[in-house]
């Protein structure tokens, strides 16, 4: 079967590089106008959400709004660290940051430690080299070594040091008593 070439499909245009063939569209000026209202549709959802959500309007004026500062009756535990009960009767711990309150539940844990590095050092394999000190911790990315003197060990790694020397101790002391 043969196909009819008519002009409204095909279309010659003669330039001065020669010639170029382009098919006309007879769906391009609706889908045009498709694309172009689509996002005016998507402007108008939000309009039809706030007329309708009368109960959203409500929860937002029950949620409490952000402390600005920490109250006065709130009772200080450690620096930039209050403790506070609201008028509702529930605990807070409020910290003090640069960008404004923390505002975090009591469940009466005890708070982190700031001295948790050493526990840090706890899985620290350290070995006795003349003057220095050869440490070792595993790390995800694999063993972490490192060697310092022992005068200018950080606090942290004497922890880590004394404990390597308790267990060696206590490792001589059951082998002494297997004897």
């Amino acid at each position: 079967m043969k196909q009819s070439n008519t002009k409204s499909q095909i279309t010659n245009r003669q330039s001065k590089g020669g010639s170029r063939r382009s098919l006309s569209a007879p769906w391009l000026p609706a889908a045009c106008l498709i694309a172009l209202s689509c996002p005016f549709g998507l402007f108008a959802a939000p309009q039809s959400a706030k007329t309708s959500g009368k109960s959203s309007n409500s929860s937002a004026a029950t949620q409490e709004k952000p402390l600005t500062a920490i109250p006065a009756d709130a009772e200080s535990i450690d620096v930039n660290t209050y403790r506070w009960t609201d008028g509702k009767g529930k605990k807070w711990i409020l910290i003090q940051t640069p960008f404004g309150i923390s505002k975090h539940a009591d469940t009466g844990e005890p708070m982190r430690d700031k001295h948790a590095e050493f526990d840090d050092m706890a899985d620290v394999k350290v070995v006795e080299d003349g003057d220095s000190l050869k440490f070792e911790r595993s790390t995800p990315f694999g063993p972490q070594r490192w060697t310092k003197k022992k005068t200018n060990l950080t606090d942290a790694e004497k922890a880590a040091w004394k404990l390597h020397q308790a267990k060696d101790a206590s490792k001589d002391a059951s082998a002494k008593q297997d004897r």
